[in-house]
């Protein structure tokens, strides 16, 4: 499945490989490396709120900014934890976070296979990098909330994802 025009870069329309997730869909199985390159799946990542946070390239301010605050974020949600996916090899997404002391997110590449950028409609066919979005996954495995950023240099609405995740995570608890 293809989506032409799904998002831009710099107003350059481009194409997602992968279908459009929407809340009340099942999460979608994949297979990432962590930064020893050991095989994560969906069922690896626990049976909590979890927050997919996916970026083109942490090398790039925004994706930086998205990583940073996300990071911050985990630290005042333990409840919930928090992955950043991108096709950076685990050696770079390592390095990354050694010099910015990045610890409470976990890191997830997807250069092997883009199976997360296939199954979560995130892979920019064109450039064989993952396009910005956020899933907000539910202990249930649902989709709770997903937002695809239209223009790839933006900034996604964190408010409305921790929003959910904060929710869920607060009602697993009553």
């Amino acid at each position: 499945m293809q989506r032409t025009g799904a998002v831009t870069l710099k107003g350059k329309p481009l194409t997602l490989a992968g279908p459009e997730l929407k809340p009340g869909e099942p999460a979608p199985d994949f297979n990432c490396v962590d930064n020893d390159l050991k095989p994560v799946r969906l069922a690896d990542t626990g049976s909590g709120v979890r927050i997919f946070s996916v970026v083109p390239s942490l090398d790039t301010p925004v994706c930086d900014a998205q990583t940073r605050r996300f990071n911050e974020e985990a630290a005042r949600l333990p409840q919930v934890s928090i992955y950043a996916i991108s096709m950076d090899l685990p050696f770079a997404q390592r390095r990354w976070c050694g010099a910015l002391g990045i610890d409470q997110v976990k890191m997830l590449s997807d250069h092997v296979e883009a199976s997360f950028g296939n199954a979560y409609g995130t892979l920019i066919q064109e450039l064989r990098l993952e396009s910005r979005a956020i899933f907000v996954v539910d202990q249930k495995n649902t989709i709770r909330h997903a937002q695809y950023v239209k223009e790839v240099t933006d900034f996604p609405d964190y408010d409305a994802a921790l929003a959910e995740a904060r929710s869920l995570a607060e009602a697993a608890v009553e």
